[in-house]
């Protein structure tokens, strides 16, 4: 099969294509932009890019003339769209930019599969949708009308467009609302490689409110596995569905770092700051969908998988 990823040399788009490779052939696209060093994404893919079975297009989503060449030179059977602008806290300083990719260029991809018939896709959601939702766990069936960041409302978006191209064009289609994922290779501005890299060098770590509020840590091996399940799912008929990968257990802030120091055998030093505009209280995936359709059953427990970030971030150092 011949497999479009988009965002490729990100943090889970490089896991994604390392294990697809052995299977399929893949195509990467990133634009390799200065959200963050751009050296880090090369040297994700550096061992992709002596396979013959992958290929990286420098590209980006917004440039519908390179998307155009690309996609009428390539026939894929599927399209994984991982690629956006990410975060929570920088979608509040410049949302337009974050529109722009995250919007515009999932409409842009989905009118390239339109265009070349390509009938399989899946899309890059984010637990964020779901906003303050007062009810835990969150299911896929919860309303997700109120997201509190522009980075979220364009998650939302982009499951709505989704579901527009699923309807008017027959196009088999997933959204996968992915829950604070972490392991190598994870963005050096995510809290547990940020606050990893602080207390190697003796700095202080910045901690927004009293340490409780709660994510869904997910180890990235148990969010490749669901999307592997995902992409035999999409193709065994006409699909629109929401699937929520996560690990379904909640962990506060305090006992990720507490978890933290005693990987790294460190004792934090915090410095106290009040929670951000944009930044949920919680998020806890109800994962009995997944379980049911994909198949799909997270088993990394949390000390584990910071365990192997540890080994992956001393091995940079």
């Amino acid at each position: 099969m011949k497999i479009l990823v988009t965002g490729a040399a990100g943090f889970i788009g490089s896991h994604l294509c390392d294990a697809l490779v052995k299977e399929h052939e893949v195509f990467g696209l990133d634009n390799f932009c200065d959200f963050y060093d751009p050296a880090i994404k090369w040297n994700n893919i550096k061992e992709l890019l002596k396979n013959d079975n992958f290929r990286i297009f420098e590209s980006d989503i917004r440039d519908v003339s390179g998307l155009d060449k690309i996609f009428s030179e390539n026939r894929f059977d599927l399209v994984i769209h991982l690629a956006a602008m990410a975060g929570v806290r920088p979608s509040i300083e410049n949302p337009k930019l974050y529109t722009e990719v995250n919007v515009n260029g999932t409409v842009n991809l989905l009118e390239e599969c339109r265009k070349n018939n390509i009938r399989n896709f899946i899309f890059a959601s984010s637990s964020s949708v779901y906003g303050n939702n007062k009810k835990v766990p969150f299911s896929e069936d919860d309303t997700v009308d109120f997201p509190i960041s522009p980075y979220a409302s364009t998650k939302k978006a982009g499951e709505l467009i989704c579901h527009s191209f699923h309807h008017l064009y027959d196009i088999s289609l997933l959204c996968l609302r992915f829950f604070t994922v972490y392991g190598p290779r994870q963005r050096p501005d995510l809290a547990i490689h940020k606050f990893a890299r602080l207390m190697l060098a003796g700095k202080p770590i910045p901690v927004f409110g009293d340490g409780s509020t709660q994510r869904d840590y997910t180890y990235i091996d148990d969010i490749i596995d669901g999307v592997l399940k995902s992409i035999v799912f999409v193709q065994t008929g006409n699909h629109y569905e929401i699937f929520n990968l996560g690990e379904s257990q909640t962990i506060e802030l305090s006992k990720m770092i507490f978890t933290l120091e005693n990987a790294l055998n460190l004792k934090a030093e915090k410095k106290q700051l009040i929670l951000q505009p944009g930044d949920v209280n919680v998020t806890f995936a109800d994962i009995s969908k997944s379980k049911k359709i994909l198949g799909y059953n997270p088993h990394t427990r949390f000390e584990d998988g910071i365990a192997e970030f540890i080994k992956w971030i001393n091995s940079k150092t």
